[in-house]
């Protein structure tokens, strides 16, 4: 076999990764090319360096094609240099499957090993990922469960449990093909199957009690920030909470991220108009929008009118580098955004209190962390709100792979979503996952749905990712303790 025949195989299966994920949903693909990645590192485990590479650069250089046009449109850099952009993201990002590759090349003494080996490992490359340089866990592979079996068990053993069952998965398809290993990769499989299998049922209420409107606006990203569009911006999001207020009783009215695009306390005439305009539709709204601090920076947040003489403000808490921030360290870099001045990451509690209601909100970048929304949980969110503008992604997948991530994040905290979006994919999410009212995306319209405040406290949100990360750790040390005594195993 030529040397370089392994890498170009890590290069294709890496490439076929993004697939796996929606909007495409081929989730067995992923089976195929970690499987295949695991079986060239362990066949060619002097080549790790290459074939981590090969495999993460083709993964998320290739799988973020969609970042060039953003950065061309909205970043104002030419298409070539956002190709080049592209390509250095995905070759830090190939940086973790090197460490993963490294480090398995190392301890792995036998075959076998793998079995835990490989997911212990993924799952740390998962973890270091949630927060080096801020943190970047998108596409992360429990977003593969959507819509099967294993997805229930997120709510026990949250996102990074889930991808240890994947990766075990995919290391047990990878032993088959050895005589000595068939065994234990059979017993593995059938553990595989029976958690496929025997998944934990999560109730649902027969009818809930609330209704909301999400407003879905399809404001043009270049036209979001234009003065002159102002008047239509606003004037379409009001014409569309009132339709949805005349049509029936709500509960809740939601706009999407920054959907009023100013600052409400700099512009009066404005503020008034609006408030006499949500008070007319006799419903609580909640509606992202931008606050200008005392320190001349701003906060990227959530505001609910009520009826109050005092709106409720809550901010953005992790904030999304190079977009809503530069780093100290590369000072000059500009942002994507507008120049509005710099935004601040809140620190408060991250709750709206609308009576017996405590809404959790969640915005846009927020919705791949898990901790963000286990802490929202903590302080007694019964309901999660998550707003985002994935206008700047155009109509390519990342919006669909957005969406997979909040999907996740109701399985974890037990709670209905209520996701209000700018261009789409605006959706009422139940604590399963799954989809209860959605409407086509890049549409001007209105998702109305049914939800309920809920108590109840998973397995996931009481533990948190303790459980599983400890027993990563005991594998690694295992592994570590393994190689050093050189033990042979079958």
């Amino acid at each position: 076999m030529n040397s370089k025949t392994p890498m170009i195989f890590a290069f294709i299966f890496g490439a076929a990764m993004p697939y796996a994920f929606a909007p495409y949903n081929i989730w067995w693909l992923a089976f195929i090319a970690l499987s295949g990645w695991l079986y060239l590192l362990m066949k060619h485990p002097e080549q790790w360096l290459k074939l981590g590479i090969a495999f993460g650069l083709a993964w998320f250089g290739l799988g973020a094609w969609w970042l060039a046009d953003t950065l061309q449109i909205y970043g104002h850099l030419p298409y070539a240099l956002g190709l080049l952009a592209i390509t250095i993201l995905g070759l830090i990002m190939s940086l973790f499957f090197v460490a993963w590759a490294w480090l398995l090349q190392k301890l792995l003494q036998h075959k076998v090993q793998a079995l835990w080996l490989f997911p212990a490992l993924g799952v740390l490359e998962e973890w270091i990922r949630s927060f080096l340089f801020t943190g970047l866990p998108w596409t992360a592979l429990a977003n593969l469960s959507i819509n099967t079996p294993l997805a229930s068990w997120i709510s026990m053993i949250g996102s990074y449990g889930a991808t240890f069952i994947i990766l075990f998965t995919a290391a047990s398809l990878t032993l088959l093909f050895y005589a000595n290993t068939r065994r234990y990769a059979l017993i593995a499989s059938s553990i595989c199957i029976l958690l496929w299998l025997f998944s934990p049922n999560i109730p649902l209420p027969e009818q809930p009690t609330h209704t909301a409107a999400l407003i879905q606006p399809n404001i043009p990203q270049d036209k979001k920030w234009d003065a002159n569009f102002l008047n239509h911006t606003m004037q379409t999001l009001t014409s569309l909470s009132a339709q949805a207020a005349n049509a029936q009783k709500l509960d809740l009215i939601i706009w999407p991220e920054a959907a009023v695009p100013f600052y409400l306390s700099r512009s009066p005439s404005w503020n008034n108009w609006l408030t006499t305009q949500m008070q007319s539709w006799q419903t609580p709204v909640i509606f992202g929008g931008i606050k200008h601090l005392d320190s001349g920076k701003s906060q990227n947040g959530l505001f609910l009118e009520n009826g109050e003489s005092t709106r409720q403000f809550v901010g953005k808490h992790h904030l999304v580098p190079f977009g809503e921030y530069v780093p100290s360290w590369l000072p000059w870099l500009s942002k994507l955004v507008p120049d509005i001045g710099d935004f601040e990451p809140a620190t408060d509690l991250g709750i709206l209190n609308l009576g017996t209601q405590k809404v959790g909100s969640i915005i846009c970048y927020e919705s791949i962390f898990s901790d963000e929304v286990r802490q929202r949980i903590q302080l007694g969110a019964n309901v999660l709100v998550v707003v985002t503008n994935d206008a700047w992604y155009d109509t390519s997948p990342a919006a669909w792979q957005h969406l997979q991530a909040s999907q996740i994040r109701a399985i974890e905290s037990g709670r209905y979503i209520l996701r209000a979006t700018n261009t789409g994919i605006s959706a009422i999410i139940a604590p399963d996952g799954s989809i209860q009212n959605t409407m086509p995306w890049w549409q001007e319209g209105v998702v109305i749905g049914h939800y309920q405040p809920l108590s109840h406290i998973t397995i996931y949100q009481q533990w948190g990712d303790t459980p599983i990360l400890t027993l990563v750790l005991f594998l690694l040390i295992l592994g570590v303790y393994q190689s050093r005594r050189k033990e042979r195993f079958i």
